[in-house]
């Protein structure tokens, strides 16, 4: 089996498939079309059925159930396109039987997967490591999983001696811009619930996730020669200084852990006329996501009574919603995954995402789905990583649940 994932990830993160959160189509990169049509002709090749490849660029296929058992529908999602942080990889540098020594993975800019700075690479002695060439991502985020779940797909086809019932999996575009699941059609994929593999390392099991929202903030300043400004200047960029400022200073990302919100600046453009700033807010409880809301809201008008009325102005929209209150009601889901696990030898972390899945989206729209690991660690940048095991034991979780759903 781990000749074909490797085989099959370095096949898959060959297409480019980068979204990119400026377009203005669906999916917004016509690379991740390109990499669906590809799916879709080894989905066919490996004997999947009702395999197709919609107008929004989703890649949805069939394994038909072999037993007359009548048993849930299950569903497997992940995700086509890489982050637009960085561009991605053409194939990845093959570390076998890493030594547990630091990797260097670009001499020219001295960049290397360091033991200081990612000590849990002890884990993983002995191991195969894909890396990067310490310029671009590797794809991991989400490639790994569409392998794990195309490999799963294709050791149950030719072991038909594991019954199992119906079983359907989803390849879905756009999920690192939060557009992974916009025009995904729930009745039709026809599942009682699902997996999303997009997790990190081997036992992460995920089914609580952040509240999200983006807020952009627009300041308008007047720009006076500076030479006459007195009393006349109001500059942009000072303002904006001014209010992210006044965010908690321990509620930053860098300074946060766990269940812990936070407000990042993502962004941020001016001059003395305008300037502007986006943000975004999370914190897995949904009171407390509200309030980190509304005190960006506080600002904002304290900055308006400081400088004049609609001198800033600020656009707050919620991403995402937290799936445990989705999913609680059938936590059975989770306890399935999670002896799935455990009888392969895997302890399972529970644990919430700081972040968010498509099945967080899906969770909301009718779909449970808990977050399942699929191996890699770092993702979204040159640091990215994946040891080849992991991938066999998220394959082999796949299996296992689809296998346990009989008892």
């Amino acid at each position: 089996m781990k000749k074909n994932l490797l085989d099959r990830f370095s096949t898959y993160i060959a297409y480019a498939t980068t979204s990119d959160e400026n377009s203005e189509t669906y999916p917004s990169t016509a690379s991740q079309l390109v990499f669906g049509d590809f799916l879709v002709a080894e989905l066919k090749k490996i004997g999947m059925v009702e395999v197709e490849k919609d107008k929004y660029g989703y890649v949805t296929a069939t394994l038909p159930a072999n037993t007359d058992q009548v048993l849930p529908t299950i569903g497997f999602i992940a995700h086509i396109d890489t982050a637009p942080d960085m561009p991605g990889i053409n194939k990845p540098r093959i570390i076998e039987n890493y030594d547990g020594k630091d990797i260097m993975l670009d001499a020219a800019t001295q960049t290397a997967l360091t033991l200081v700075d990612f000590p849990e690479l002890q884990n993983y002695v002995g191991q195969t490591l894909l890396v990067t060439d310490g310029k671009t991502l590797l794809g991991a985020d989400d490639k790994a999983g569409i392998t794990e779940i195309v490999t799963a797909m294709e050791y149950l086809i030719q072991h038909p001696e594991i019954k199992h019932g119906k079983v359907r999996v989803a390849f879905t575009p756009d999920e690192e811009i939060g557009k992974g699941v916009c025009y995904f059609d729930v009745a039709k994929f026809g599942c009682d619930f699902a997996y999303t593999m997009d997790g990190g390392a081997v036992g992460e099991l995920e089914y609580e996730n952040f509240n999200a929202a983006a807020a952009a903030i627009k300041i308008q300043g007047r720009n006076i020669h500076p030479g006459y400004a007195k009393n006349k200047m109001v500059n942009a960029q000072l303002i904006a200084m001014e209010l992210n400022a006044m965010l908690p200073e321990f509620q930053k990302p860098q300074y946060t852990q766990d269940y812990e919100g936070f407000y990042l600046l993502v962004r941020m453009d001016g001059t003395v006329e305008n300037a502007t700033l986006n943000y975004i807010i999370r914190d897995h409880d949904r009171a407390k996501f509200e309030d980190k809301k509304a005190f960006f809201t506080h600002i904002v008008n304290f900055l308006n009574a400081k400088y004049g009325e609609n001198r800033v102005t600020c656009e707050i929209k919620d991403q995402y919603y937290n799936m445990r209150e989705k999913v609680e009601p059938v936590l059975h889901i989770v306890t399935l995954a999670e002896e799935a696990m455990k009888e392969l030898g895997i302890v399972p972390q529970v644990m919430p995402i700081r972040g968010g899945t498509d099945g967080a989206n899906l969770s909301f729209k009718g779909l449970p789905c808990p977050n399942i690991f699929a191996g890699g660690h770092n993702f979204h940048g040159k640091y990215e990583y994946l040891p080849l095991e992991s991938m066999v034991k998220a394959t082999d979780v796949i299996i296992k649940i689809i296998q346990n759903i009989q008892k």
